[in-house]
């Protein structure tokens, strides 16, 4: 149980909005290149790392940012796919395609991942918009009420007043 001034995981998330699309795009490149060290083609441990960082770039970012990382798993994978198919397009397509159509194939294999992410992603900010919203509606009641006195009744408009 939390007790009402403690946070929690949803409200921790205090990193500038640049910073977290700079640290995604260096753990996405990295994620990538471990896994062409240990098997030549980006495959599974991408795959998996790419969904890891959506998920933890949207608990970390704070809110007025949250639009930055709301909008960078699609642009993560495609700037990712795009520097691997200029430098070693066979790691993501075959190699004789040309540089679109190796983007375009590693898109398509790697399409579940994306949508996985990003879609993990945009829940998570979701939930952290609506926590942050509830507490501060929370934190906004407390401070309007004096210990001791009632609430305050509020017009919800224009019928009768209604208890907050």
């Amino acid at each position: 149980m939390n007790l009402p001034g403690s946070r929690t995981v949803w409200e921790e998330g205090h990193e500038p909005g640049r910073e977290m699309a700079a640290l995604g795009v260096a753990l996405a490149l990295t994620a990538a290149a471990v896994d062409l060290l240990l098997t030549a083609q980006v495959g599974l441990l991408f795959d998996l790392g790419f969904v890891v960082l959506c998920v933890g770039l949207a608990l970390a970012v704070r809110l007025p940012d949250f639009f930055t990382v709301g909008v960078l798993p699609p642009l993560l994978m495609l700037s990712t796919f795009l520097l691997l198919a200029m430098s070693r397009s066979e790691a993501i397509a075959r190699a004789d395609d040309g540089v679109v159509q190796a983007v375009i194939s590693g898109l398509s294999h790697h399409a579940v991942a994306l949508a996985l992410g990003y879609g993990l992603a945009l829940v998570v900010l979701v939930v952290r918009q609506r926590v942050a919203a509830a507490r501060h509606a929370l934190d906004g009641d407390a401070a309007d009420v004096p210990a001791g006195a009632e609430a305050p009744l509020r017009r919800s408009g224009p019928g009768p007043r209604l208890p907050a």
